[in-house]
């Protein structure tokens, strides 16, 4: 029998058994029984990788925020539905119900309506951690426009490339925000990325920070008067399974950030049903994810996968070490969190500072911990058993992708344990394969390679938004039939899996996907460098953090200040996130015989990983090796 909730191994077993011997009637029992439909599907499944296309749920016709507030309201109309938390403690938390949800939303879709957005139009939303975040996204899927929210730590230009990208309508903002001890004025941020934008019609401002901004008339509207006379009935827009709910743009390892689509049913059911089980969600937890909404993991775990399960859901403004480090083991106490889901990088800080900082709290709440981002590390896993779950609450080590959705590998709590440093096994309908270096699948346990998926999931993106070829071309072209993580994994003698890092030219650092050629291009337009190489390096916060090998047009310039100069290049291009921790100049770059830089070896002298480079006597230039390796920092 296939359920809704897992409880124990049995419960995993069959489950994931029937979703893979027959995973159209797997995930359409799931879709029937736990959700609320305008209209059933006609077909459950129709998919080709070669193409590549996917759907699910074919002719059924749905709303989201139907599934995410409405069907609540009879039941938990006056159970918390947002608990926001703001970035100083000193400022009183808000609770926000399912029936004041509801009414916010619905305004704010009103408002929506009032400055012209229709159903398939592009909102760029661009706000801190504030409840006008997830309002706003929620209140965008109430009338069928697709929003494409956008962290609030990306540059102007960022910015720009992504309204641009899709063509987006209208930006929702704020006069600023905080973070930690650090006021950040964004309206600034907007104004600049929107010289270069031409389709945005109007621009939404909320106030947070309460400074003076200049408003440009007929562009920019303060939002609380233009809510404070909207209507608080909105009735949902009717959408089709496979309408697009939703744009979030992901750093890929070459060019343009890649606008992926995730559609509206198929994403539903199967965040809703992660969340369900992963974090073992019951009626009184209080859930919180640490993560930001303008990130896939916010996307799923904040805002969709909770709400669809009538769950409590935290928001967080500010940061783990303001106006201490105790801060998130303060809010845990306060507001008696159950789930607690978290960055890998946050833990390694957090554990860097002692347990002076977590002691003073009452943590006895805490049920399950989970991770995101990256794999954790087996250190900075027993630190977070020992010190924050009292070797009593499961630790999720969840792996997946802006690009599938929800989770795709990961521990179930009293369905099987989890191994420190291994996401171990796979979702329901989740089937993983390990590809070797010529394309052939390694069958068994015990075997090292290329992850890929061979069979479709319901969250999974369906393109890149404006360029399916690039879909096509990044994540199908490299395996027949198979979609393509771009990561490396093992399977263990247990069929455990643990993901080694990424295969391509894009660095995790702090739990972010940074693609190393944006980076590259970035540098590469200062007036006195000639060319550039980014390679990650071991961290023992980030993880991994970025190390620059840069040639100069004339070497003599070379300085801390040109160094200076070269970060403030990235923060404007891309954002404070992708700044460099070190930078070396280099009289040259280590490049084959047809021009291609070898990061391999750049990789391994950041590294400190020199003993073994292999053969660079094939080099175009051999010499340049030992000097690089001579002056490496």
């Amino acid at each position: 029998m296939i359920k809704f909730e897992i409880k124990n191994s049995e419960d995993y077993n069959k489950n994931y058994s029937a979703a893979i011997q027959n995973p159209e009637e797997f995930w359409a029992t799931i879709a029937k029984k736990n959700f609320t439909w305008k209209r059933p599907w006609s077909k459950v499944l129709d998919w080709d990788f070669s193409i590549p296309k996917v759907s699910w749920f074919e002719g059924a016709q749905l709303n989201i925020t139907e599934n995410c507030i409405d069907r609540h309201l009879e039941t938990k109309g006056d159970k918390t539905a947002i608990l926001f938390e703001p970035n100083n403690p000193n400022e009183p938390s808000e609770a926000i119900t399912y029936n004041e949800l509801h009414k916010r939303v619905n305004q704010f879709a009103n408002v929506l309506n009032s400055k012209g957005i229709q159903k398939g139009d592009r909102v760029c939303i661009y706000l801190p951690m504030i409840p006008e975040l997830a309002i706003s996204v929620l209140a965008c899927a109430r009338i069928g426009a697709i929003h494409s929210v956008v962290f609030a730590g990306f540059s102007a230009t960022a910015l720009s490339t992504r309204i641009n990208d899709c063509d987006c309508k209208m930006v929702i903002t704020s006069d600023g925000g905080y973070r930690g001890a650090k006021t950040i004025d964004l309206k600034s941020i907007v104004d600049t990325a929107l010289l270069d934008c031409d389709g945005i019609e109007s621009v939404l401002v909320a106030k947070r920070i309460h400074s003076d901004i200049p408003m440009v008339s007929g562009r920019d509207f303060w939002l609380q008067p233009l809510l404070d006379t909207a209507s608080e009935k909105c009735e949902a827009t009717v959408m089709d399974a496979e309408d697009p709910l939703f744009i979030l743009y992901t750093s890929g390892s070459t060019g343009q950030p890649k606008g992926m689509v995730h559609t509206t049913a198929g994403y539903m059911v199967y965040t809703a049903y992660t969340f369900k089980n992963i974090f073992q969600y019951e009626p009184n937890d209080v859930y919180w994810c640490t993560a930001d909404i303008g990130w896939i993991t916010g996307h799923s775990y904040i805002v969709y996968g909770p709400l669809l399960n009538g769950a409590t859901t935290l928001m967080f403004e500010g940061v783990p070490s303001y106006p201490d480090y105790g801060r998130f083991w303060s809010i845990v106490e306060k507001h008696k969190v159950t789930q607690f889901y978290t960055a890998p990088t946050a833990i390694r800080a957090l554990a860097k500072e002692g347990l002076e900082v977590v002691t003073p709290y009452d943590l006895s709440s805490l049920k399950i911990l989970g991770t995101v981002g990256e794999p954790i590390n087996e250190e900075a896993w027993h630190w977070y058993n020992d010190h924050i779950g009292k070797n009593k609450c499961p630790i999720v080590d969840t792996w997946w992708q802006t690009e599938t959705g929800g989770i795709m590998i990961s521990p179930i709590p009293n369905s099987f344990e989890g191994k420190p440093a291994f996401a171990t096994l796979p979702f329901m309908g989740i089937q993983p394969a390990l590809m070797d270096e010529n394309g052939v699948e390694l069958e068994g346990n015990s075997v090292e390679g290329r992850l890929c998926i061979k069979f479709p999931w319901p969250s999974m993106a369906r393109t890149i938004w404006g360029n399916h070829q690039r879909y096509k071309e990044t994540y199908f072209s490299a395996y027949d039939q198979k979609y393509f993580t771009g990561d490396g994994a093992l399977r263990d003698e247990n069929g455990h899996y643990r993901i080694t890092g990424r295969v391509d030219d894009v660095i995790i650092v702090s739990g972010h996907n940074l693609g190393t050629a944006p980076i590259e291009d970035a540098i590469n337009e200062h007036p006195n460098v000639a060319e550039s190489a980014i390679v990650g390096y071991p961290h023992d916060i980030k993880g991994s953090a970025l190390y620059g090998f840069v040639t100069l047009k004339n070497s003599d310039i070379s300085n801390d200040s040109l160094k200076a100069e070269i970060n403030q290049l990235i923060s404007k291009q891309i954002g404070p996130i992708a700044k460099l921790d070190k930078i070396q100049f280099t009289s040259g770059l280590p490049k084959t015989r047809s021009g291609k830089i070898m990061r391999r070896i750049l990789r391994k002298i950041a590294s400190k990983d020199t003993s073994n480079l292999g053969d660079i006597s094939t080099l175009l230039n051999p010499e340049v090796v030992e000097t690089i390796m001579k002056n490496s920092l």
